[in-house]
C-alpha cells in the first residue's frame, strides 16, 4: 500500500478552514479583521508573518476581498469571501458535511480541448480530478451522479463549460461495476488518507472524550485542525457506494470520527473567534 504524506496545514488553507467553520457568524458577508486571523492562527502554531503573506496569496487569487472594519474603532484591515469564494464554501458544506447516499447513478464529464488551448486541458483534468473524478478513459471522467451541480458551478466559474459534456446513467458493463471502481480510482491511496486522518484525530477524539469542560480556545484550536485534516477526503474519496470498495474500507469510520468531532468541538470552540473579534 502506498504511504501517504502526513497532512500538515498550511496558512492558506487554514484560513479557508475557518471562513468555512465560523466566517458566516461574522456579519453578513463575514468580514474580519486581519488581527483575528493573526491571533487565531497564533492558536494553531501560525506566525503572524505567515498569516499576512497566506491573506495576500488568497487575495491575488480572488478568493479574499478587503472590507471596510466593521466596528467603530476597529484598526486594522479586514477581509471577507468573495462571491467565488462564498460558492466554493456553500458547495464545500454539502460535500465535507453531509456524507451522500449515493442512488447508484454516475456521471461523466466528456470533454474536447484543441491542442491550441492545451493549457485549457490541463485545468480541466486537475479541477475533475480535485473534485473527486476517477479517469474512466481518455477525455472520460466520472463520478458519483451527487457531484452534478457543484461540478456546474465549478466548471462554469471556470469558464470551462464550452468544452464539456456532462452525462447522467448506469454502468452497463462489460465488466464488474467494481473493478471498473478500482481502475478508475486509486483506492489504495484514497485508504491511505483515511487511515492517516484516523491515527491523528483518534487521539484527539478520546482526549475530549471525558472532559466536562470544553475551553473555547482549545476547542477551537483542535476543531480547525481537525475540519482542515477532514475536509479533503470528500473529495478525495466523493462518495463512492460501499457496495463497491474493499470490505475493509476506513472511509466510515474515518467519517464518523470526524462528526463526533464536530459535534463535541464546534459549536463549543465558536466563541473564541467571537471574543477575539469583540477585542479587536
Amino acid at each position: 500500500m502506498p504511504e501517504s504524506e502526513p497532512h500538515i496545514p498550511s496558512p492558506r488553507s487554514l484560513i479557508i478552514t475557518f471562513y468555512g467553520a465560523y466566517g458566516r457568524e461574522f456579519g453578513e458577508d463575514g468580514t474580519v479583521p486581519i488581527a483575528v486571523l493573526i491571533r487565531l492562527l497564533g492558536a494553531v502554531g501560525v506566525d503572524a508573518p505567515s498569516v499576512r503573506s497566506a491573506v495576500s496569496r488568497l487575495k491575488r487569487r480572488g478568493l479574499l476581498v478587503p472590507r471596510p472594519a466593521t466596528r467603530t474603532g476597529a484598526r486594522s484591515a479586514a477581509y471577507a469571501p468573495s462571491e467565488a469564494a462564498w460558492q466554493l464554501l456553500r458547495d464545500g458544506d454539502r460535500r465535507i458535511y453531509d456524507r451522500p447516499s449515493p442512488d447508484g447513478d454516475w456521471l461523466l464529464a466528456v470533454f474536447s480541448v484543441p491542442e491550441s488551448e492545451r493549457r485549457q486541458r490541463h485545468v480541466l483534468r486537475s479541477r475533475l480530478s480535485r473534485l473527486g473524478f476517477g479517469n474512466a478513459a481518455p477525455g472520460v471522467w466520472i463520478a458519483p451522479a451527487q457531484l452534478e451541480k457543484e461540478t456546474r458551478h465549478t466548471l462554469s466559474r471556470l469558464e470551462l463549460t464550452g468544452y464539456v459534456d456532462l452525462f447522467r446513467g448506469a454502468h452497463a458493463g462489460f465488466e464488474p461495476t467494481a473493478s471498473g471502481v478500482a481502475r478508475w480510482w486509486d483506492l489504495p491511496a484514497i485508504a491511505a488518507l483515511h487511515r492517516e486522518f484516523l491515527a491523528a484525530q483518534e487521539p484527539v477524539l478520546r482526549s475530549w472524550a471525558h472532559r466536562r469542560e470544553v475551553p473555547a480556545r482549545e476547542a477551537c484550536r483542535d476543531y480547525l485542525l481537525a475540519l482542515d485534516a477532514w475536509r479533503r477526503l470528500p473529495y478525495a474519496d466523493p462518495g463512492l457506494p460501499a457496495r463497491l470498495l474493499p470490505a475493509d474500507w476506513p472511509g466510515e469510520r474515518a467519517a464518523e470520527v470526524f462528526a463526533q468531532l464536530h459535534r463535541r468541538l464546534r459549536d463549543a470552540g465558536a466563541g473564541y473567534p467571537a471574543k477575539l473579534w469583540e477585542e479587536a
